[in-house]
C-alpha cells in the first residue's frame, strides 16, 4: 500500500455507527468496513440491527453490535462501559442517529421539539461524552457528529431540525476545544439532500425534487455512498491535525444563492 493509501487505512480499528441499521448509518458503516475498520452497528430494534449485521457479514466485513437507546444518559454510558471491558476499545465514534419532523414553527408540536432536541443532539453529548472517557485515557481518538446543510441554512416547516443541526455544530467544535489537547480529533459532516429514508417523503415529491436540481449546483440528490470518503478521512490519520471542523458534503447548495 502506498504512504498516502495507508493514511486512510482503518485496519485494526473499531469504529461504533450509532443509528446504523438504515440510511446514512448504514452506508458508512459500510464504508469504514470497506477501509480496513471492526465496525459495531448501533440501534434500538434489535431484529433491525440483526438484519443490517448479516447483510455487512456477508459481504466479508467484521461486524459486532451494540444495542442501546442513544437518547438515554445512563443506558448509553453503562453500555460502552461494558462494551470495552469486555470487547475492546472503541476506536472511532459517528454519531448518527437522527430524527426529523415537519410542520410550519406556529404549529410545531411541543413534544416533537422536544423529541428532536434529544435524538438530535442530547444523543450526541450522551454517546460522545461516555466513549470519549476511553479514548482520553487512551490519548488518542475519533468522533464524528452528523450534521446537516440546516446546520448552516433554514428553509420553511424544519425550524426545530435546524436549531439541533446547528447545536451539532457547535458542539463539535467544543468538543474539539475540550479534547483536542487530550488526543481527540472531533468533527461533523453537514450531509445536503440525500436520498435517504429520512427523506423518503421529499424524494417522492416531484415539486420538491425539481426545486432540489435547480438549487443545487450539482444538480441532483447525493447518494448516501458519497458520504463515505468524508468519514473515512475523519476517521483516519489522514485527519490528525483537523478539529472542530464541520465538512458539508452538499453538491454545492450552501454556497450558491
Amino acid at each position: 500500500m502506498s504512504e498516502a493509501g495507508g493514511m486512510f487505512d482503518l485496519t485494526g480499528r473499531r469504529a461504533l455507527v450509532t443509528g446504523s441499521t438504515q440510511g446514512i448509518g448504514l452506508a458508512l458503516a459500510r464504508g469504514l468496513a470497506q477501509a480496513g475498520a471492526t465496525v459495531v452497528l448501533n440501534g434500538r430494534d434489535a431484529t433491525r440491527l440483526a438484519t443490517a449485521a448479516e447483510a455487512l457479514r456477508a459481504e466479508g466485513f467484521d461486524v459486532e453490535t451494540l444495542s442501546f437507546d442513544a437518547t438515554d444518559h445512563e443506558a448509553v454510558r453503562a453500555a460502552v462501559d461494558t462494551f470495552e471491558a469486555g470487547t475492546g476499545p472503541i476506536d472511532i465514534l459517528v454519531n448518527n442517529a437522527g430524527m426529523q419532523h415537519r410542520a410550519p414553527l406556529q404549529d410545531f408540536p411541543a413534544e416533537a421539539f422536544e423529541r428532536l432536541l434529544q435524538t438530535n443532539i442530547a444523543s450526541v453529548f450522551h454517546v460522545g461524552q461516555a466513549v470519549a472517557r476511553h479514548m482520553i485515557g487512551r490519548g488518542r481518538g475519533k468522533i464524528i457528529n452528523i450534521a446537516s446543510v440546516q446546520t448552516a441554512l433554514a428553509r420553511p416547516g424544519i425550524a426545530p431540525y435546524t436549531a439541533t443541526k446547528g447545536a451539532v455544530g457547535n458542539l463539535t467544535k467544543g468538543m474539539a476545544t475540550d479534547w483536542a489537547r487530550l488526543g481527540l480529533n472531533c468533527n461533523a459532516i453537514a450531509p445536503g439532500y440525500f436520498d435517504t429514508p429520512l427523506n423518503a417523503a421529499l424524494v417522492a415529491d416531484p415539486a420538491f425534487s425539481t426545486w432540489l436540481e435547480g438549487r443545487t449546483p450539482a444538480g441532483r440528490w447525493g447518494k448516501v455512498e458519497e458520504l463515505v470518503g468524508a468519514c473515512v478521512f475523519l476517521a483516519s490519520d489522514a485527519s490528525s491535525f483537523v478539529n472542530g471542523h464541520t465538512l458539508f458534503v452538499d453538491g454545492g447548495i450552501s454556497v450558491s444563492l
